[in-house]
């Protein structure tokens, strides 16, 4: 996924993807600890993500890539 600044907050990216409908479920999907950033799990939902950065949530991947 493509994304025009220098980095994004894990929570906004995983909305951006449509992997969650919400900011609310985006914190709980993270704060439940089913999603991993370059391979370790991330339960901080304002995780800094930088492109380059791998993301993974229960078998769907996507890497961050600066526009």
């Amino acid at each position: 996924m493509i994304i025009k600044t220098e980095f994004i907050k894990l929570d906004s990216f995983l909305k951006l993807l449509s992997w969650v409908d919400s900011g609310g479920m985006a914190k709980t999907v993270i704060g439940d600890g089913i999603v991993f950033v370059n391979g370790e799990r991330e339960t901080r939902r304002g995780r800094k993500l930088y492109p380059g950065d791998e993301v993974e949530m229960m078998g769907m991947k996507e890497t961050v890539e600066k526009e």
